[in-house]
């Protein structure tokens, strides 16, 4: 038998041993053997001796003051002990209405420390259920040798010299304005690059104006100027603009060179297609002259000197591409400002050439050279300098390049990498500038054959294109910026799936464009007398003022122009060419058919005034499909409310400012004459009137856009 057991029965039975028996040590048996250390003491503790038995009495229980003696809380958890050491005796019984306490949950953290240098923020416990569910599966497989490292840095290895301690990092500047700053920021970078390359425009309208005049002369070679812009548009130029953005801040995204290689196939693909456009185009030159003005095709001097034109302008197809593309690979990395800067270089060499021109052969008003007159090397003078202008601004976009990483190297490898969806999704942008140019066509063919008709200088498409160049200024310069930064992050958040975000960007867009926009249209409407009269005054008072009605009309039409352009950049994000080509038909029909009842009804010396006015009335027209289509497509909101707010308010604010600073310049016109000194006078003193209250009403509402946009001029002068 069992030494221990014997002992324990022989005590437990009354404690009446065997009196004769010698007493036996402690620590020893009966027959004075060791005991298994393991085995003693083991029934030492009857747990039965320790329970509190009136706790098992209903009423005893009643009386229980649990008030001192409180049991312990459901899910309470104990901190855990030093290994090897049994835990203390609870202090109080437990509650008998609670038998099994849910289990505390662990800590987020650490919880304990592990023995053999395992750490407990790095161990992992896994259990079955997880080995079989991720067996399967392709785990990376850690360092083996970790541990021991781990290991000989926490005791194995002697302690080292103290680290010094790491400087602290510069303090981080607060930034002022946060998301609607940067894009301020970029809006304003790339708003002074086209506000200088505007004006460059202006002095090179100014100049040609000078050269040429404004009668069929000057016709034809803006004719023949025109011509490869529309070419270009209506083959790769819409999807460029458009559809090639999203696709490239895609690529960036989602492929491993950062988009590199895509960008490196579409350069090659739109060189090689460019180039097959520019040889066709070039041997075309008398069916596109005719296609765009029958009035001038059908007059030999006339067709002759536009074709002449046309040869050396068409060329310019490929290095506008080239150009454009460069432009929004740059865009796509965050560079704004190239784009927008390197047009200057083109205006500056098509100035210089122009006027070398009127210093060899004197203004239009003193040689009055005309189509039958102008000699073959004038005309080669002012081909050579017009591509040339667009050759150095393609090639002053390569160091930028450079400096954003990007190194053109030519890839044919075109299949299978993307391009054929942006191909189809161009296809759509294809037919929308098609829909688009068709309306430009009806209305060249419309001005041109007025101003034949009306036998008037400045009555023709010279002085539409003309006013249309400076009515167009604002869009460009603060529209197009603004959503220049925009559409990459519109894009992002398309691609996301986020319409709140797109919303959002689209609704900012409006807003802040609105605040110039706005009051820049009604300036043209008040004060385009002046102005062209100013600007034009080089090709006759006659020629001027009526670009000066031409550009009034256009005027309050900048307002639907600007709202359509950012409308259709929303659809444009989600990859959706099909409607802005159908809502570009829409506005095309509408001008094609307003602009031909202006033609049949007005006389032919305001003819070209009324198509002014009907190009307005067609993009307004379109806006309210566009913008309905736009808010279904992101779940029927589009901020609608603020955004008519704050256009209404505007509005409100710049009508007694026109009416106003309109009287002040016409009154000054009148008084002073429409010569340039009076031009000057009126246009000055009505801007400054116009503006002024327009300022102080805009206040006056609190027009939250108008603030912000005063007190980023005020950080950027610092005051």
């Amino acid at each position: 038998m069992n030494a221990p057991y014997d002992g324990d029965r022989g005590q437990g039975a009354g404690g009446a041993g065997s009196s004769s028996s010698p007493p036996v040590p402690p620590g020893t048996g009966q027959d004075g053997e060791v005991p298994d250390p393991y085995l003693q003491h083991a029934y030492d503790h009857d747990p039965y001796r320790a329970q509190d038995l009136a706790a098992q009495d209903p009423v005893a229980e009643a009386l229980y003051d649990r008030a001192s003696h409180p049991p312990p809380p459901p899910g309470t958890y104990q901190e855990p002990q030093a290994l090897y050491q049994q835990p203390p005796a609870a202090q109080h019984a437990p509650d008998p209405r609670i038998w099994a306490q849910t289990p505390p949950p662990e800590p987020a953290g650490p919880s304990r420390h592990l023995p053999y240098g395992d750490h407990a923020a790095t161990t992992q416990y896994v259990g079955v259920d997880d080995l079989v569910t991720q067996a399967s599966g392709d785990r990376e497989e850690q360092d083996a040798f970790a541990h021991l490292f781990r290991d000989q840095e926490g005791s194995g290895r002697p302690p080292g010299p103290p680290a010094e301690p790491e400087a602290a990092p510069a303090p981080v500047p607060p930034k002022s304005g946060g998301r609607a700053a940067g894009i301020l920021k970029s809006s304003a970078l790339m708003a002074a690059g086209t506000l200088v390359s505007r004006l460059t425009g202006f002095v090179r309208s100014l100049v040609i104006t000078a050269a040429l005049g404004a009668a069929l002369l000057g016709d034809s070679f803006t004719i023949a100027y025109t011509l490869p812009t529309m070419i270009y548009i209506l083959t790769v130029g819409g999807g460029l603009n458009s559809v090639f953005v999203p696709q490239l801040v895609r690529s960036m995204k989602d492929d491993e060179d950062g988009g590199e290689a895509y960008a490196n196939r579409l350069l090659t693909l739109v060189m090689v297609a460019l180039g097959v456009i520019v040889v066709i185009a070039v041997f075309a030159a008398p069916q596109l002259v005719h296609l765009m003005s029958s009035t001038i095709a059908n007059e030999p001097a006339a067709d002759t000197v536009a074709v002449t034109f046309a040869r050396y302008c068409l060329p310019t197809i490929f290095f506008m591409g080239v150009h454009v593309v460069m432009g929004q690979i740059l865009n796509a990395r965050g560079k704004f400002g190239a784009m927008m800067w390197t047009p200057v270089l083109n205006n500056v060499v098509m100035i210089f050439t122009f006027g070398l021109f009127i210093w060899v052969y004197g203004t239009s008003a003193e040689s009055r050279m005309g189509v039958e007159t102008i000699p073959p090397e004038g005309v080669r003078l002012l081909g050579i300098g017009t591509l040339l202008g667009l050759v150095v601004q393609a090639l002053a976009m390569i160091p930028y390049l450079r400096e954003a990483g990007f190194r053109f190297r030519p890839r044919f490898d075109w299949k299978g990498h993307g391009l054929g969806k942006t191909v189809k999704l161009a296809k759509w942008t294809v037919l929308f500038v098609l829909a688009n140019q068709a309306g430009v066509l009806v209305v060249t063919q419309l001005a041109t054959s007025a101003g034949k008709l009306a036998g008037r200088d400045g009555s023709g498409f010279l002085a539409y294109s003309n006013a249309q160049l400076i009515w167009g200024m604002p869009q460009a310069i603060i529209t197009v910026s603004v959503m220049a930064a925009l559409l990459p992050r519109i894009s992002r958040a398309a691609h996301d799936n986020d319409p709140g975000a797109v919303r959002d960007d689209i609704s900012q867009g409006l807003r802040n464009s609105a605040v110039a926009i706005v009051p820049v249209a009604f300036t043209f409407l008040a004060l385009g007398l002046p102005m062209c009269t100013l600007l034009y005054a080089s090709s006759g008072t006659e020629a001027a003022r009526s670009m000066g009605f031409i550009l009034m009309a256009f005027g309050l039409g900048l307002i639907p122009y600007s709202v359509q352009y950012v409308v259709l950049r929303g659809f444009y994000a989600y990859e959706d060419t099909r409607t802005p080509f159908y809502n570009t038909v829409i506005v095309a029909a509408v001008n094609a058919a307003a602009s031909a009842l202006c033609y049949v009804i007005l006389p032919a010396q305001w003819a070209v005034v009324g198509m002014a006015a009907s190009y307005g009335l067609a993009y307004a027209v379109g806006v309210g499909i566009a913008w309905r289509r736009l808010s279904n497509r992101l779940g029927g909101d589009l901020d609608g409310a603020r955004v008519v707010r704050t256009y209404a308010r505007l509005c409100l604010a710049a009508i007694p400012a026109a009416v106003v600073g309109g009287g002040v310049g016409f009154a000054l016109l009148k008084a002073l004459g429409e010569g340039a000194g009076g031009s000057v006078v009126a246009l000055v003193c009505g801007s400054v009137v116009l503006l002024g209250i327009f300022f102080v009403a805009a206040k006056k509402m609190r027009i939250e856009e108008l603030n912000g946009m005063v007190g980023m001029v005020r950080g950027r002068l610092g005051r």
